[in-house]
Order: C-alpha cells, then sequence, then structure tokens
C-alpha cells in the first residue's frame, strides 16, 4: 500500500507540481516530416515534401525562439533521414512538453485540399501502451521516479495503470492543443477538417510527450503546391501554429513546470 501510495505520489509531481517558483519556458519539439532519402511526397511541379516541412519548421522555431515562455528544438535542421523512433528520442532527451510534427498531404484526388491535424488514437495507444510496459528499462523514462518504483515491483497491473494515466493525459493535451491550433490556422488558410482527427501515426507514439501532428496542406495539388513553395504562405502557417500553442498555454498556466 505505501508503495502504491508513493507512486501515486510521483506521478502527480510529474503532471502538475510546480518545480520552481520561476515559471520555466516550454519545451517544444518540432519535427520537420521526412528529409534525406525519404523525400515524402512530391508534387506535380517537383516540390518535395522534406523541403516544406523544413522550411515551416525553421519559422516556426524562430518564433517560438524569440518568445521568453518557449524553447524550440528541431529533430532535424537540415536534409537528413532520420527514423521515426529516434524523433521521438530526441524530443525526449531534450525533455520536450509537446511535440509538433510538420508533414505535407497527399492524395490521388487532385483536388483534395486544405490542412488538417491529428492525434494519436485510443487504438495506438492501447498498442504503444503494451509495447512500453513489456520495455521495463524505458519506464524511468517515461515516468521518472514513478518507472524506477515500477521496475522494482515489476507488477504489469500497476504498470499499465500508471502508464494508462499518461497515456490519458498525453492524449488529452494533444486533443485540446489540436483545437487552437485548427482555430488560429482556420483564420489564414483553407482546412481540409476542423476537427482533430485520431490516426495511428508512428510518430505520436510517445506516451509520455502530447504530440499532434499537422498536416499543412496537399502537395499533390497544383494550387497549394503553389501555395506551399511561397515563404509568405509558410510564414502564415507557422504564425498560426505559433498562436496555437502559445493560446493553449496561457489557458493552463502550469504546463510545462512539471520538467
Amino acid at each position: 500500500m505505501k508503495k502504491i501510495l508513493a507512486l501515486l505520489f510521483i506521478l502527480l509531481i510529474n503532471l502538475v507540481l510546480v518545480n520552481s517558483v520561476q515559471a520555466l519556458p516550454v519545451v517544444i519539439a518540432i519535427d520537420a516530416g521526412h528529409g534525406g532519402k525519404d523525400s515524402g511526397a512530391v508534387g506535380k511541379k517537383g516540390l518535395y515534401e522534406k523541403t516544406v516541412t523544413l522550411s515551416i519548421a525553421k519559422k516556426l522555431s524562430a518564433l517560438l525562439n524569440s518568445d521568453r515562455s518557449f524553447k524550440a528544438v528541431l529533430t532535424r535542421s537540415s536534409d537528413h533521414f532520420i527514423s521515426v523512433p529516434q524523433r521521438s528520442e530526441i524530443a525526449r532527451k531534450n525533455r520536450a512538453n509537446l511535440l509538433i510534427s510538420i508533414h505535407a498531404d497527399s492524395a490521388p484526388d487532385r483536388n483534395a485540399n486544405g490542412a488538417s491535424i491529428w492525434v494519436l488514437s485510443t487504438k495506438r495507444a492501447d498498442t504503444e501502451l503494451g509495447r512500453w510496459i513489456e520495455q521495463h528499462e524505458k519506464q524511468s523514462e517515461l515516468l521518472g521516479g514513478a518507472g524506477d518504483v515500477l521496475g522494482d515491483d515489476n507488477n504489469p497491473h500497476l504498470s499499465q495503470a500508471i502508464l494508462d494515466l499518461q497515456f490519458s493525459y498525453s492524449q488529452r493535451v494533444g486533443y485540446e492543443l489540436a483545437n487552437d491550433v485548427i482555430k488560429e490556422m482556420s483564420t489564414v488558410i483553407q482546412m481540409h477538417k476542423r476537427k482533430p482527427e485520431h490516426a495511428s501515426l508512428g510518430v505520436l507514439r510517445s506516451p509520455d510527450i502530447p504530440s499532434i501532428l499537422i498536416e499543412v496542406g496537399f502537395i499533390s495539388n497544383a494550387n497549394e503546391e503553389r501555395l506551399l513553395g511561397s515563404n509568405a504562405h509558410q510564414d502564415k502557417i507557422a504564425h498560426a501554429i505559433y498562436l496555437g500553442i502559445k493560446n493553449y498555454v496561457k489557458k493552463h498556466p502550469k504546463f510545462g513546470e512539471r520538467h
């Protein structure tokens, strides 16, 4: 019983405890989709998704770093390949509070257009939950001190209960953040979906880091390919994402203080 109470106390600290009187910057990991040998989707005029995502990621990073409330970390800063698991690990090593993955959509229907935002599906969460429970050496990374207790106890039911709480927290934050970003993006660009969509996408796999994946438009659409290659349009997208993040953090002033 004492161990369970101690475990719940540590988890509470990880999620909500204020560690300092001085507010720390919220750390945002920005993931530019694809890169290197993986070009992603390619537009009719030859625009690479990997080029668009890196450019927008850098613009978003500059906006966040110009605001003392935030610290941006890029998973890649140049045209090189990194695997999906590596992207999550980079975010984790930098103690990111949020992971924002930037992509561009593509579809056989060349008329498909607009941006959308995806969040972790419950199905994916259940799959990842089981994977993390099996990998005991990862538990300390996920839950800090709680992970150490879980490792000593080796109780799969308790592990599942604690990690499930972490997943629920990450899913809730991701969904609320996605709504705030959609609200801002819809004022400056066309939206394909006006509600967050749930998906089983690998980059959303981290149970410990609330994550969203933003499809900034359809590169397969000739008009949107032209726009996505434009600095002015990229600036609009980056600024809207920045405002969405800022609005979310304003509504949750204690967010980020768990680090």
